[in-house]
């Protein structure tokens, strides 16, 4: 009997023990990881998401995520190719596409490609115009994502995308962009002037010319335009006298008449 209870025992203690090594040897790799299996220290296989088994005390697992990694890169300050200091921050969008590599080639590879975003970040700035930095962007970013991606490819690394996000000025730099937009806007303001001024002479000598063929019609674009001041209720009217007018009455024959037709108590004592 006392037999029996070991042997039982001892069977007992071999099932627990089955049971903790297979629960120690089982993984479990999420659908957005990638499992590394070492086998005593060297690299045997990739393991896909599921339920994998491992050999306790021989094989050792690292998981990667194949997510994309957005970075931040913190701003960089340089100058520019024209000669003015500013400070660009931009963002990295990365995703590893070989676990082997991104495990074995380099120790930390966030981390390394965190490093080369912003010396490259630097090398951008030094290389591009103030100009570029504002208004052309999109070159600057493929450009940028060039320089990044280059040795990320080594490391298993592969670069989605990257984005410039904001690129600060000094003050005295804003307070000069600032006159030079203001500047631009008056002289555009001016140009516009005076080609409505241009326009607007063409249309009066093309008016002029017209109105010299027709004298009548300058009459009554005069006779026109006392009405509409006269329906604007003025309590004074000016109205202009023309030259044409004291010609005529400057003629000897038009004055005889028209003192002759002057009544008698409004003619001067040589009139009458």
């Amino acid at each position: 009997m006392n037999v029996l209870f070991a042997l039982l025992a001892v069977l007992a203690f071999l099932v627990v023990t089955a049971g903790v090594v297979a629960l120690a040897s089982i993984r479990v790799v999420a659908q957005y990881e990638r499992g590394l299996v070492f086998r005593l220290g060297r690299v045997r296989a990739v393991r896909e998401p599921g339920l994998r088994m491992l050999i306790p005390g021989v094989d050792r697992m690292e998981k990667v995520s194949v997510q994309v990694v957005t970075m931040p890169v913190p701003a960089q300050e340089g100058i520019t190719r024209d000669n003015v200091t500013v400070r660009v921050d931009a963002v990295v969008y990365f995703r590893v596409i070989d676990p082997v590599r991104a495990v074995v080639e380099v120790e930390n590879y966030l981390f390394a490609v965190g490093q080369v975003a912003q010396t490259s970040l630097r090398s951008i700035i030094g290389k591009s115009e103030l100009d570029d930095l504002l208004s052309n962007r999109e070159e600057l970013n493929k450009g940028l994502e060039l320089m990044i991606d280059n040795p990320a490819l080594g490391w298993g690394v592969h670069i989605d995308r990257v984005e410039i996000k904001d690129v600060a000025l000094p003050d005295s730099m804003k307070r000069s962009m600032s006159r030079q937009a203001e500047a631009e806007r008056e002289r555009r303001a001016r140009v516009i002037s005076a080609e409505g001024e241009l326009q607007a002479s063409e249309k009066l000598a093309e008016a002029g010319a017209r109105m010299a063929q027709a004298p009548a019609a300058l009459q009554l674009r005069f006779l026109e335009t006392v009405v509409q001041v006269a329906a604007e209720k003025n309590s004074t009217l000016v109205l202009p006298f023309p030259v044409e007018l004291l010609r005529f009455l400057d003629n000897p024959a038009v004055r005889d008449a028209v003192a002759a037709a002057a009544p008698d108590d409004e003619k001067t004592p040589d009139e009458r």
